[in-house]
């Protein structure tokens, strides 16, 4: 009996399982060799302070008396998971997160619609234009957007005036909803184009053939826009939506520079900065860090589970998944 007539099972090779070539095995080892240093030095930066968090986190450690740390393992968390100002400074930045990453989405994709169709001779000038803002460092941002609406030096109150709800006397900072609405609007603007300039590559990956045909199809643009360029966007789309998510959740700068936390405006990043920084609480500070890291963790993983995209070729799980059973029938 040939070879060739035996299963692939029975060669040793498992079925629906690609044989890997030399080339790409060279490839694989190649890919190691340059990005490896790089990531043993980041892995070495980032597991260190990680560690070291986790560790006093288990501890009551406070800064003005090193003497006095004990050991109470989960008692810090405990402690955080019964307060209400924990759970406070996590709905807000849970907030925070979803509106802005949101608004910025829909912003994004119009601003990278526009750059994608503009003529050749204006799109260099628009990408610079709408990259502006993201440029600008995060706390100048937000004094920015702080003198603007500030009761004493801002001019929105005198130069709005005229809209119903805005009078000259009115505290944009004295209260929590209005506090949180201008907060979200300097994320919206400072980092939309950052979302705009991601999906903009993902829009320059769609094969213009798919969009052609489904014109010849008779397809209008809503169906264009949701069944042959999302599609084909996905991994553009969670590129963004994750990246802009992890940030959104770690804000810490606007908040700091516009309230200080006041009006119940505190995030996570600024409680964490409060207890070890202000009050020298290490451990609490350091359990409240390690809650923050795991909340990141946790969006890692819901944003690969919910988009099913492989980041290493682009593709969608799913979709590859059912090409896949197609060719084995």
């Amino acid at each position: 009996m040939s070879t060739a007539a035996v299963p692939a099972t029975k060669r040793g090779v498992k079925a629906g399982k690609p044989v890997k070539s030399q080339r790409t095995k060279a490839e694989a080892r190649l890919g190691w060799m340059l990005a490896g240093p790089a990531f043993v030095v980041m892995l070495a930066v980032t597991a260190y302070p990680i560690a070291q968090a986790t560790f006093d986190s288990l501890f009551s450690y406070r800064l003005t008396t090193p003497d006095e740390r004990e050991f109470i393992f989960l008692d810090n968390y405990l402690l955080l998971f019964s307060d209400w100002t924990f759970w406070r400074a996590f709905l807000v930045t849970l907030l925070i997160t979803l509106v802005t990453v949101a608004i910025e989405l829909v912003l994004g994709f119009a601003l990278a619609l526009v750059m994608h169709r503009a003529l050749k001779a204006l799109r260099g000038a628009l990408r610079t234009a709408i990259l502006v803002p993201y440029a600008i460092i995060t706390v100048v941002s937000a004094f920015a957007w702080y003198f603007m609406f500030d009761i004493n030096s801002g001019f929105v109150n005198n130069w709005f005036s005229w809209v119903p709800g805005i009078s000259a006397d009115l505290d944009w900072f004295g209260n929590t909803w209005t506090a949180l609405s201008i907060i979200m609007a300097a994320e919206i603007w400072k980092t939309t184009p950052f979302i705009a300039l991601l999906l903009l590559a993902g829009l320059a990956q769609v094969p213009g053939e798919l969009v052609e045909a489904a014109k010849v199809d008779g397809a209008t643009r809503s169906q264009q826009f949701t069944r042959v360029i999302i599609p084909n966007m996905k991994a553009a789309i969670m590129v963004a939506v994750l990246f802009r998510a992890l940030d959104a959740f770690r804000i810490f700068d606007s908040v700091f520079v516009m309230t200080g936390g006041d009006q119940n405006t505190e995030v996570l990043a600024l409680l964490a900065y409060r207890q070890s920084i202000s009050r020298l609480e290490i451990g609490l500070g350091s359990a409240v860090s390690v809650v923050l890291f795991a909340c990141v963790l946790l969006m890692c993983f819901i944003a690969v589970k919910l988009f099913k995209v492989d980041l290493a070729s682009g593709t969608d799980q799913s979709q590859a998944k059912a090409k896949k059973g197609g060719a084995e029938q």
